[in-house]
């Protein structure tokens, strides 16, 4: 939780001082009436007594209210302030944090626990920042200022208010060490909560066209019961708390009458007043100690959880990220548009076995390269190398003669136009979507928007759309089909004119009537970038410069498609399960 804390600023820190600063005025004030009012119980006992004496005393009774609520008010303003403040900043450094994360340790995280340790992690912080400005200076303060002044009123009603906070100390201490690990156990839950609706929203149309409303209600229906069970228990627990303090606070009240009445009957006459005017204000005094432990209470039922928040927060601004960014910004080796992977072999980090053997190759600037081979042989794993998504464990990967991981990211990312395996669109409109790669900057102009989706084939359907350019994608791409996000996808690509495209199994959705217009038409405007491709389809890489066929993570051929056809006996197999004898020799 400390270490949370260091994101907090000068301002902040100012305003928690006046804060505290405040908080202690008020306490003051409060703790001023309980003198007013034995003065008046003195006064009204006394004969010879002045009514003006009476309304005086009460009026500064009402001036210590309403300046003690002046008080609360803004540092109530001022607490806000400074929580709000700084769980703005918390939540900036993670997503930054997250931001930077590779895939490997978004994995280890799951994106569901990631979305929870931004959101709900950091309200519980805030939370707890905010009412302990509050209470945890306002509770401690009016215990020892209360204590430190009934300390010479009487040691036996001093010894009952002792008596009294040791149970409430105690009971809360053991209600604590009860309900802390259980808070770990909430929080994993409304992980696996947002995880079960984040699976269920993606998938709705598979669920729905299974008829799985069921299943998936079953699911959510289970996380959703146990993290119920475990927030009733936790409740049930603190609620014990409310209850033992009103009992111990009333106790303490009628002990503080029934000390004040032995020692009022066994006083002299003269000081049977003086007794009494000290009973009422012990009374009231002991009350603010009980009721400072009870602002303590508040405070100890939202520590444990948010003690739990922290240290998840913590557990993700803490994560070393193993790709990190390089230092080199600009191109001194001569080579543009240039990938070359030397003896490059690659195994995730929690797996045993190599997905890629010994890789070597060069593209050269203008090439068209495609890669591929059956499912799981490693395809896109190659080629997420060349963007750094992962390092190679083994070898090489450069681009333009320089080795990614000495490149600074940003600088490697504007040499690439990358388009996933599957495509993914933003919550915006369709040139916000296709100018994506101008890095917020505004500097793809609506011409070469507009450019970019013609040659990725997707002009008819946008201009059918009510709005055009302007219309409305939903997130994720829900409104459109999947050729149109996979045609979109490509042209933002395209509209960023990279020196090196990656096409991720990017042509699936299109038919073949499309794939081969967008193909010619993108090899016309890619002349003079590199091009690797990933593909299922012989007809989508027939024609490029160097064909790579991958076989169980190791290079089964090299060239092109009429040389591998000849020497390749893998791609053999792979294209006649497609295409006929006579369809290959006259393609």
């Amino acid at each position: 939780m400390f270490k949370l804390l260091k994101n907090l600023t000068k301002k902040d820190i100012l305003l928690a001082i006046i804060c505290i600063a405040l908080i202690i005025g008020q306490v003051g004030l409060e703790l001023k009436m309980p003198d007013y009012m034995s003065e008046i119980t003195r006064l009204v006992q006394t004969e010879g007594s002045q009514m003006k004496d009476i309304v005086q005393n009460g009026a500064y009774m009402l001036a210590c209210a309403f300046g003690s609520l002046i008080f609360a008010a803004f540092a109530g303003y001022f607490a806000s302030s400074v929580s709000s403040n700084f769980s703005m900043r918390t939540r900036k450094k993670v997503f930054d944090k997250v931001a930077n994360l590779s895939t490997q340790e978004v994995k280890q995280f799951s994106t569901s626990s990631l979305i929870t340790r931004t959101t709900n992690d950091i309200t519980q912080i805030e939370m707890l920042v905010s009412m302990g400005l509050q209470l945890m200076i306002k509770a401690p303060v009016t215990a020892v200022w209360a204590v430190l002044k009934i300390l010479n009123k009487g040691w036996q009603w001093s010894l009952a208010t002792g008596i009294a906070v040791i149970i409430l100390l105690s009971v809360i201490s053991i209600l604590i060490s009860i309900v802390m690990p259980r808070f770990k156990i909430v929080q994993k839950l409304i992980d696996r909560i947002n995880g079960v609706t984040r699976e269920n929203l993606t998938g709705i149309r598979v669920v729905r066209a299974f008829n799985a409303e069921e299943y998936q209600e079953n699911k959510f229906e289970e996380v959703n019961n146990r993290l119920t069970r475990q927030q009733i228990f936790n409740q049930k627990t603190f609620s014990v708390l409310q209850p033992i303090m009103n009992v111990v606070m009333h106790i303490l009240t009628l002990f503080i009458y029934i000390i004040g009445a032995y020692l009022i009957k066994e006083a002299l006459m003269t000081d049977k007043l003086a007794i009494f005017s000290d009973m009422i204000v012990f009374s009231s005094y002991a009350m603010q100690v009980i009721l400072s432990f009870l602002m303590l209470a508040m405070i100890f039922m939202m520590l444990p959880r948010a003690e739990v928040s922290a240290d998840r927060i913590n557990e993700v601004l803490d994560t070393d990220i193993t790709i990190k960014s390089g230092k080199v910004k600009e191109n001194k080796t001569g080579e543009v548009g240039t990938v070359e992977f030397k003896n490059v072999s690659f195994k995730y980090p929690d797996a045993d076995e190599y997905l890629l053997k010994n890789i070597s190759f060069k593209a050269n600037k203008g090439d068209v390269v495609a890669f591929i081979g059956s499912t799981g042989s490693g395809k896109s794993t190659l080629i997420n190398l060349v963007p750094r998504f992962y390092d190679a464990t083994e070898g090489e990967v450069l681009v333009d003669g320089v080795n990614v991981k000495e490149y600074d990211s940003e600088f490697l990312f504007n040499k690439i136009g990358y388009v996933p395996q599957k495509a993914v669109m933003f919550n915006g409109t369709v040139t916000s979507n296709v100018a994506y790669g101008d890095n917020g900057k505004g500097e793809i102009s609506l011409d070469k928007v507009k450019e970019a989706i013609k040659v990725a084939q997707a002009t008819e359907f946008v201009e059918k759309m009510d709005d055009k350019y302007d219309e409305h994608i939903a997130q994720g791409g829900t409104n459109v089909s999947g050729g149109q996000k996979q045609r979109l996808s490509i042209a933002r690509a395209i509209a960023r004119d990279p020196e090196i495209y990656i096409f991720d199994d990017s042509f699936s959705a299109l038919d073949y009537k499309t794939d081969y217009i967008l193909r010619k038409e993108l090899k016309k405007y890619t002349k003079d970038a590199t091009t690797l491709i990933v593909a299922q389809r012989i007809g989508t890489i027939m024609n490029a410069d160097k064909i790579i066929v991958l076989d169980e993570g190791k290079v089964a051929g090299i060239g092109t498609h009429k040389e591998l056809l000849k020497s390749c006996d893998v791609y053999q197999q792979i294209a006649l399960s497609q295409l006929s004898k006579e369809e290959l020799e006259n393609a």
